[in-house]
């Protein structure tokens, strides 16, 4: 009995030396202040990342995606304020380098040639840490299509929300902004800081060396407005998510108030779009007033490249439902309500763009959708081609591989003139559901 007890005694001691020793191990490697990257990378790191950061390749990249890629600097870096290049600090085992266009329309040459490169490279430079950040850098640019509202959340918002929660799903993050523009800075701004706690870094005007515990270039994308759910031990994350996201960014900001509401009835928010710049509402009046008619309060929206998004935020927020024509103004769908009636009106050609970018998105924040798909006659390509020509009879003929066709036919040289009768149907569809949400949300 004491010779068993003797032996456990010793087995106990043994594992404890060998803990010790473990510990001290991982303590010297992570706090040691051979060079700087060990030391930056102990300030505030967490243990899982440190895990990641002390094994593994260097640079890790994913190009395996038709519409985007992205690369890992795994090491403590340094951004030279001279050039857009990261390196790591300290010396390393071995050196390789990896170049990225942080921009997630991979497949579009054109538009990925007016995007600046960013290096990442193991070869360290001789230059000193002027600003510390104890956080990670995530890399991407807003050139491309900025300044298309679609576009500044298809290529831009959706995939840095995707792109934090699957890299950085548990800690904050300092964002560097390649092409930067002001316009676009202080019209993002507010949804910015729900994304960071960190100052946003303009790349293309730095005056001194930066420093991070280490580097991502690049935006993951799901597809035309997409989120598919993202599962790890951290975070889950979704549409629903990320609507949860603006509703904290935008309720912290000033803005206009909206006309007040008018008692007992729904709101709905009309998109209109004007001027020569196609799928217009010819008939645009004589709608408004049979969305009257059919019960509904409505407020007419017309927003441009300025519109100040708190603004926008705080009267989408508040109503109950959302009209309009197929095109990038119904992005603004995003600051609906989960419940909300969403009618999308598709002009002839558009079945592709409609189901995969809005459709989508009323999929993934629960809307109550309703499609309004225009006959040939509601098109004004019916006065110009006949109402037998195979580009209103067929669109998929003539559009299959053509976006040229797509774009100059039927997104340009398209308005739409709404049958009054047969829409009347949908909106009666529409009020029913919009007044069940009036209910049951205010």
């Amino acid at each position: 009995m004491k010779r068993t007890l003797r032996i456990e005694i010793l087995c106990f001691v043994f594992m404890l030396i060998v803990a010790v020793q473990l510990s001290l191990l991982l303590i010297t490697r992570v706090t040691s202040p051979t060079n700087q990257g060990q030391e930056l990378l102990g300030k505030k790191a967490k243990s899982w990342e440190l895990i990641q950061s002390l094994q593994g390749e260097a640079i890790i990249c994913d190009r395996s995606h038709d519409n985007y890629e992205w690369c890992f600097l795994n090491r403590p870096s340094i951004l030279d304020k001279n050039s857009t290049t990261f390196s790591t600090i300290g010396s390393q085992s071995g050196n390789s380098t990896e170049k990225i266009r942080p921009y997630p329309r991979k497949w579009e040459k054109l538009t990925m040639s007016l995007v600046s490169e960013i290096t990442l490279t193991t070869w360290s430079i001789e230059k000193p840490c002027e600003i510390y950040h104890e956080t990670p850098a995530l890399v991407f640019s807003v050139s491309g299509y900025t300044g298309n509202f679609f576009h500044d959340f298809n290529d831009g918002i959706i995939p840095l929300y995707i792109t934090l929660n699957t890299l950085f799903p548990d800690q904050d993050v300092t964002l560097v902004i390649a092409d930067f523009t002001n316009w676009w800075y202080s019209k993002y701004e507010v949804l910015l800081r729900g994304f960071t706690k960190q100052p946003v870094i303009n790349l293309n005007n730095q005056t001194s060396t930066h420093c991070f515990t280490s580097v991502a270039v690049g935006l993951i994308s799901h597809g035309p407005m997409t989120i598919k759910p993202i599962q790890n031990p951290y975070k889950k994350s979704s549409f629903l998510d990320l609507r949860s996201l603006f509703e904290i960014a935008y309720s912290k900001c000033s803005a206009t108030l909206p006309p007040p509401l008018e008692a007992g009835k729904p709101r709905i928010v009309f998109m209109s779009r004007t001027g020569n710049v196609g799928r217009v509402i010819l008939n645009q009046d004589q709608i408004i007033e049979a969305v009257k008619k059919a019960g509904f309060d409505v407020v007419l929206f017309q927003p441009t490249k300025f519109t100040y998004l708190c603004d926008a935020y705080r009267l989408i927020n508040g109503s109950h439902g959302m009209i309009g024509v197929h095109g990038a103004a119904l992005t603004h769908s995003l600051f609906l309500r989960p419940g909300s009636v969403f009618i999308q009106i598709v002009p002839l050609g558009n079945d592709w763009l409609a189901d995969s970018y809005f459709k989508n998105l009323a999929t993934g924040l629960r809307f109550q959708y309703l499609e309004y798909k225009i006959r040939p006659e509601e098109s004004s390509l019916a006065k110009i081609y006949g109402l037998n020509h195979v580009i209103l009879r067929n669109p998929n003929l003539i559009i299959r591989g053509n976006w040229s066709a797509l774009d100059t036919i039927y997104l340009k040289k398209q308005d739409v003139n709404l049958d009054f009768n047969r829409f009347r149907m949908y909106l009666e569809i529409a009020f029913s559901k919009a007044n069940m949400f009036l209910d049951k949300r205010g």
